[in-house]
């Protein structure tokens, strides 16, 4: 076995071991289903649809439906959660709702962009070969699952409490985040349909407020889903405050906002007007 594969196969036992510790932690005070715990087998069964799907994508080594299975994925985890919830009520419905909106929307924006680029040349060098293919869509199940974690665990958590400030709160922050997300996506795809624009980067609209927009309202929206679930976590269920947060480093640190600044970098890296926009534009909270 060459040392490259065998990097990509302790990452991706590395991959199922946070995996079940965060099922662990997240089970705890929470609904079951013939003794096991509801949220468990939420992440198990958010892993086991990333690999049903990536056999017939690495049979025809194609990514154009990573995204979609990801949307699924959010959706079918959430109805899930629904149907199999202890007492159900108005704040696991809410949570519900959010999540399913937000996951239809991106879906479908995310399937016809990649339809019509043809491609995600991200992942030229990674389809080949299948250990580091495999952990790239072991990753999205853990992705799946961190970004729904706070979500996830309030539905299926024994502890109830009826819609609050808290529900208020955190259902216009989600608003905010979701109207913003949108309206960055809208713009952007106005501004690269047009041909006049071939070439050219975004600098009008949200995006000469912030150099990724879209990033922002994303972040913002699942604090507002972290602000709902809040009042119902116990003990071990607090892991699920992770839910943000890993959204922000993903964003913002791993396959976001760095990729994307790169490939910016070197498609009009010294160019005066690009440099003086990034000078004056800040990379993720929009300016006043």
């Amino acid at each position: 076995m060459k040392e490259s594969e065998r990097k990509s196969l302790v990452v991706f036992i590395i991959l199922i071991a946070i995996g079940i510790l965060v099922a662990l932690a997240g089970s705890q005070n929470g609904g079951t289903v013939a003794g096991i715990p509801v949220f468990a087998l939420l992440v198990g069964l958010a892993f086991l649809i990333q690999w049903l799907v990536f056999i017939p994508a690495y049979k025809f080594q194609t990514e154009k439906f990573f995204d979609i299975t990801g949307s699924i994925t959010y959706i079918t985890l959430v109805v899930i959660a629904i149907l199999f919830s202890p007492n159900l009520d108005a704040r696991s419905i809410l949570l519900a709702a959010l999540v399913i909106v937000w996951a239809l929307r991106l879906g479908y924006f995310l399937f016809t962009r990649i339809q019509k680029a043809g491609k995600d040349d991200r992942f030229d060098e990674i389809k080949p070969l299948f250990v580091r293919f495999l952990n790239v869509w072991t990753i999205q199940a853990l992705w799946v699952t961190f970004t729904a974690a706070a979500a996830l665990v309030a539905i299926t958590a024994s502890t109830r409490k009826e819609l609050d400030c808290y529900s208020l709160i955190g259902a216009l922050v989600w608003l905010f985040g979701f109207i913003f997300e949108v309206a960055a996506d809208s713009q952007k795809s106005r501004f690269n349909a047009d041909p006049a624009n071939k070439g050219k980067f975004i600098q009008t609209g949200l995006w000469s407020r912030s150099r990724h927009p879209n990033y922002f309202g994303e972040i913002v929206l699942w604090v507002g889903v972290a602000i709902i679930a809040l009042p119902v976590l116990q003990g071990w269920q607090w892991v699920a405050m992770i839910s943000p947060i890993f959204v922000t480093l993903l964003l913002t640190r791993v396959s976001g906002i760095p990729l994307l600044e790169k490939k910016a970098d070197k498609k009009w890296g010294g160019q005066e007007d690009y440099e003086s926009y990034k000078k004056k534009t800040p990379v993720l909270i929009p300016k006043l």
